[in-house]
């Protein structure tokens, strides 16, 4: 198990590795190298080098899939990695308008019928998104509806289809009856890879670096399965090597763990003993904390990691006197398969050859709620008949609440009827929605005193940046585009911790 046979050496492997992960091992950043030294691994290196960012994973549930909002925040989710359930009443059409992706799962169903509901819609779900709205159309359209679609023009509104109350509220308890039971069965975790729903993007994230980075041959790698992935190759004690891992990049924005007590891993193993690592550090060869899990071979477990018990190390050395591990930022996560254990003692169950490590999920535990339903209703909807306010000073909506059929007063009732649910919540009252241009500075408020537009692209990143928030749970805020009075909203990586500052609803 210690020998130490020579073995050819890889050296187009290693200059992948070191492109892959953008540094040298016990070195540094290419950014430090002389230009020579990196024009000389040039060859060998891919054309782009990068770091990831990584958004999240898991299955989300939107209604209204098919809605201006409801197809950007599909398409949205999509491209950061998450698995995608939409609920439509009109598969047609959702097919049309919507991606085509191997994530997405159409399902038809009327939220204004509650039988129509299929009773496994909710199956394996971590959050609902609802971009339900009722239809709205000019009773005498212009030829160019997209200047109505904007708000440029404006044109005398009717309902068309169900009513407010019927979708608005009906709709809502209709869901939120399937939801609240479902929830209830789930465990309060943070998912940080959940392959039941492997995307592209997960792939991406995890890199090989195994022994071949000091000389050694061992190979291995992740492969993306149907449900799972597959932590697999070959590892050789030639060389002097003896291990082979998979790690992450630099995630950014790093992980927040705080309020959480450890690591779920949902694997099965080969029986052999392999080690978890964290890092909160960017440094490349900076401390590692670990932890050593046994598994069963050809058996699913679950292996629980508090945090009080990694143990930190340095290049398989441990390090009693180094700082607590930082689970406020979590840089980077490996699994690695070493003939090594610690301070130069060997792995009681390592054997070299084939090995196999089967992932479903890597998720935090012991924390605070996620999200479980976020809600987009409108701004205005407390408007309707308040007698501090005038009235005529009010977006059209508001004024003519009731010729839509009490929709303002029937998105609040579907507003109540979430806070009442006993689901960790957040909802979003946007003010005018349009088809402009993205990427606009932000104003948040509470109150329902807010006026102004927001533009569909920034509400959906807006939504997408609430998923693995805690601290948005239980809040209800406005959005509007900022004006030149108005406070910036800081950028998506700010919106949550933001909004987390709010009151919390009473």
């Amino acid at each position: 198990m210690t020998s130490t046979n020579n073995a050819p050496w890889d050296i187009k492997r290693f200059a992948q590795t070191l492109a892959y992960f953008e540094t040298l091992p016990f070195i540094g950043n290419f950014s430090g190298l002389l230009s020579d030294i990196r024009a000389g691994l040039e060859p060998f290196l891919p054309l782009e080098m990068k770091g990831v960012s990584y958004g999240g994973t898991g299955l989300i549930l939107v209604l209204g899939a098919t809605g201006g909002t409801g197809r950007r925040l599909v398409k949205q989710l999509l491209g950061q990695g998450y698995g995608v359930r939409a609920l439509v009443r009109d598969r047609q059409k959702a097919e049309k308008v919507l991606p085509h992706s191997e994530l997405l799962e159409i399902v038809t169903g009327d939220v204004t019928e509650a039988d129509s509901l299929p009773p496994e819609l909710m199956t394996h779900v971590r959050t609902v998104i609802s971009c339900l709205g009722t239809i709205i159309r000019p009773v005498e359209p212009d030829p160019d509806e997209k200047k109505y679609a904007q708000g440029i023009k404006f044109y005398p509104p009717q309902v068309v289809g169900p009513s407010p109350e019927q979708v608005e509220y009906q709709g809502v308890k209709a869901v939120l009856a399937l939801a609240v039971p479902h929830f209830a069965q789930e465990s309060s975790t943070y998912p940080l890879f959940d392959y039941r729903y492997p995307s592209p993007v997960l792939g991406e994230v995890w890199g090989a670096l195994d022994d071949v980075v000091m000389g050694g041959v061992s190979e291995s790698g992740l492969r993306l399965l149907s449900t799972t992935a597959l932590f697999t190759g070959t590892v050789s004690t030639a060389n002097s090597g003896g291990f082979v891992s998979i790690r992450t990049r630099n995630l950014y924005p790093p992980l927040n763990l705080v309020g959480y007590q450890g690591i779920a891993l949902r694997v099965k193993g080969d029986g052999q003993r392999y080690k978890f690592f964290l890092r909160s550090e960017e440094a490349w060869d900076g401390v590692g904390y670990a932890y050593s899990f046994n598994t069963v071979a050809d058996e699913w477990i679950t292996v629980q990691i508090p945090f009080r018990e990694l143990t930190p190390v340095f290049r398989a050395r441990t390090l009693p006197s180094a700082p607590p591990l930082n689970i406020g930022q979590i840089h980077s996560l490996q699994l690695m398969l070493s003939k090594f254990e610690y301070d130069g003692n060997l792995n009681p169950h390592f054997k070299a050859g084939l090995f196999a490590l089967e992932i479903e999920s890597i998720a935090a535990y012991g924390g605070p709620d996620l999200p479980r339903w976020i809600m987009v209703s409108s701004a205005g909807v407390t408007r309707p008949g308040r007698s501090d306010l005038d009235l005529a000073q009010q977006p059209p909506a508001v004024k003519m609440n009731d010729q839509l059929g009490g929709i303002l007063t029937w998105k609040l009732a579907g507003e109540n009827a979430v806070r009442e649910s006993g689901l960790p919540y957040t909802i979003l009252r946007p003010c005018a929605l349009t088809e402009e241009p993205g990427d606009r500075p932000l104003q948040l408020a509470q109150g329902d005193r807010l006026t102004g537009k927001i533009n569909r692209d920034d509400l959906v990143a807006f939504i997408v940046s609430l998923i693995n928030a805690p601290q948005t749970c239980g809040r209800t805020v406005e959005l509007a585009e900022a004006t030149a009075e108005s406070k910036d909203g800081g950028g998506s990586s700010a919106w949550a911790s933001q909004m987390g500052q709010f009151l919390a609803d009473v």
